[in-house]
């Protein structure tokens, strides 16, 4: 086996373990994918200090967020057909964060369900909720988060429809997805997938079949899903996810400061900036470059976190250094897990952990609470004010 010394390594490997619809559906944005790439260039551009002659023994990332010790600021983010990526991919990737001492946020549209985790994983891990027409299921989901031992609820506000995402629909990836010859082609050289697949029921959408009535297969599946995402949401809906919740929650897809305020308003826990990966609206900004000005309006009122982009324990490091409490990771732990199932999410982690160690000792820091912008270059970072060139 070749020697994994970042995730890019993971990266390439799981192009080559994964059938080519489910691995670009990871790894693509939408339309021109402009937003997906700013998103890691935009971290690229910020410069680290170096500094030396600094005592660095001692060194620690452990942190705390929503209250919740967690072994360094970072947490999986919910990612839809992780199922697909490997088998039973949803549990292998939830285990793989308990083991590290982080938390696993499962998706609505995950292939295992939420009770699938609960069963096999038996740490507490987080939810992702997208707003469904049907209130009644969405109550219903939101007490079978509460069930399975979730101790947080992740709204995501920026998907009441999908993005144009053009590589899905080449690669005739829908539900159930389109067997052309070429797909047919492809899945013939992944063996590995095929017998993964083989040796699993989980093969659908665990947290709706089964739970929704005239829903019987997956052509009825998908009109459903078609029809339910609500472009209604809006920010009075939150008060009644609250009360339904009942606990700690997060609202996931700011991009702007404005709904930054609003979000920390409505009473929120946490905010994540986030443009879905690039995977939304294309020709938004990347989520680096607007965390300053959003920490600058809501900061010290809501935990603000980020995501979209990162692919290194530096780019945490930059994140924080700019004002996030903590991020999430969407497809660096879906590389790992292509590659190598459950023991390539902990090597995702266990890299991005030694990166972070390594160049917090290297700007001669010891402890998460010394990051500040003083660790950047002054001139290679957005400001609230001033925006990455």
């Amino acid at each position: 086996m070749a020697v994994v010394t970042c995730v890019e390594d993971l990266r390439q490997a799981a192009r080559r373990r994964v059938p080519k619809m489910f691995y670009e559906y990871v790894d693509a944005g939408s339309w021109t994918e402009s937003t997906y790439r700013e998103n890691q260039s935009d971290f690229e551009r910020i410069k680290f200090r170096q500094r030396v002659a600094r005592n660095i023994e001692n060194r620690s990332l452990k942190t705390k967020r929503l209250g919740i010790d967690m072994s360094m600021p970072v947490a999986i983010a919910p990612t839809g057909l992780a199922g697909m990526i490997h088998p039973d991919g949803e549990i292998l990737a939830a285990r793989a964060a308990a083991s590290v001492g982080i938390r696993y946020t499962l998706s609505t549209v995950s292939i295992c369900s939420l009770e699938d985790i609960a069963e096999h994983v038996g740490s507490p891990f987080w939810f992702q909720l997208y707003m469904m027409r049907d209130r009644d299921f969405v109550g219903r989901l939101i007490d079978r988060a509460k069930a399975a031992g979730c101790d947080a609820l992740v709204l995501t506000l920026d998907l009441q429809l999908n993005g144009q995402r053009n590589k899905d629909l080449k690669n005739g990836l829908s539900i159930p997805p389109r067997p052309t010859p070429a797909n047919i082609l492809n899945l013939l050289g992944k063996p590995r997938w095929i017998t993964g697949m083989l040796g699993t029921h989980r093969h659908r959408f665990g947290n709706i079949m089964g739970h929704v009535k005239g829903i019987d297969d997956l052509t009825q599946l998908a009109q459903w899903t078609n029809d339910q995402f609500d472009p209604r949401l809006s920010w009075n809906d939150i008060e009644w996810i609250k009360q339904r919740w009942g606990g700690k929650l997060v609202l996931k897809g700011i991009l702007d400061v404005e709904d930054a305020r609003i979000a920390a308003q409505v009473g929120a826990d946490a905010l994540i900036v986030s443009n879905h990966g690039g995977r939304q609206l294309d020709g938004a900004p990347s989520s680096i470059r607007m965390l300053p000005a959003i920490v600058d309006a809501v900061g010290d009122k809501i935990e603000v976190w980020l995501d979209s982009g990162i692919r290194s324990g530096q780019d945490v490091l930059k994140a924080l250094a700019l004002g996030a409490k903590g991020t999430l990771i969407g497809r660096a732990h879906l590389y790992g897990l292509g590659a190598h199932g459950e023991k390539g999410v902990v090597q995702t982690l266990e890299i991005i952990a030694k990166e972070m160690d390594r160049t917090m000792a290297l700007c001669g820091y010891t402890d998460l609470s010394q990051i500040t912008r003083d660790m950047l270059l002054p001139g290679s970072y957005p400001t609230a004010h001033e925006r990455l060139r």
